[in-house]
């Protein structure tokens, strides 16, 4: 990504309404899971941390090809950051119970193939996988081009990439579906060539607004669209 895009990631992520909402599926996509945990591309940090405070029985590590990112991940986790690519990850085979990856995938520098092959090696047998990924390929923006986002698929396309790499037991689903309106409006109408990062300070009413919707989502049956795709996977 854009350096500028760490910083803005590490001051916004713990408190951003986005962010909190994907914390939150994230951690339930792990529910029943124990042992040790791999966060893929762990930026700044913010879902480690999320981990450390909702989940302390967990073994948490992280990996980060950014330099700048990794330290400060470290930091603000309080748990082990590696330095590596997800195209190569730099542990042995069959480490972890459980891996998960948020909006790393999509990037330009990932080989969604290589990258899926590896978390497969890393996981045990019957390892969980948990990925994150941006929905739609028609709502590609100018936020994308700021932090290197290549792709973006739905959810059959999630699930067959998983399929393709050897994974089972896949459950895909979207969400951020209430607000994909919105969305839309923001990214395809409203917005310029050069508009500045998504990631950005919210006026705390329109935060608490947004946060809310997506919480009321949670409670709603899925639907058949959204701004986000979230699966689930096991290593057979």
């Amino acid at each position: 990504m854009e350096p500028a895009e760490y910083a803005l990631m590490d001051e916004a992520e713990d408190g951003m309404w986005w962010y909190r909402a994907l914390h939150v599926r994230l951690r339930a996509a792990l529910a029943g899971i124990e042992g040790a945990v791999l966060d893929a591309g762990c930026g700044t940090g913010g879902f480690l941390k999320h981990l450390r405070t909702h989940r302390p029985d967990l073994r948490t590590i992280g990996v980060e090809w950014s330099a700048q990112a990794a330290p400060r991940a470290a930091a603000k986790a309080q748990t082990p950051v590696a330095r590596g690519s997800v195209n190569a990850l730099p542990f042995a085979d069959a480490s972890f119970d459980a891996a998960m990856s948020a909006d790393v995938l999509c990037h330009a520098a990932v080989d969604p193939a290589q990258a899926l092959a590896e978390l497969r090696r890393v996981l045990k047998p019957g390892g969980r996988l948990v990925l994150n990924m941006p929905a739609y390929m028609w709502l590609l923006s100018a936020h994308d081009h700021r932090v290197h986002n290549v792709r973006r698929q739905t959810a059959a396309q999630t699930a067959c990439m998983l399929r393709g790499a050897g994974f089972n037991n896949i459950r895909t689903r979207y969400w951020n579906s209430l607000l994909l309106p919105l969305m839309i409006l923001q990214r395809k109408i409203l917005a310029r060539g050069d508009a500045d990062s998504d990631v950005a300070p919210f006026p705390p009413w329109l935060d608490a607004t947004l946060h809310g919707i997506t919480q009321l989502e949670r409670r709603l049956p899925p639907l058949p669209f959204g701004g986000s795709v979230l699966a689930i996977a096991e290593k057979p």
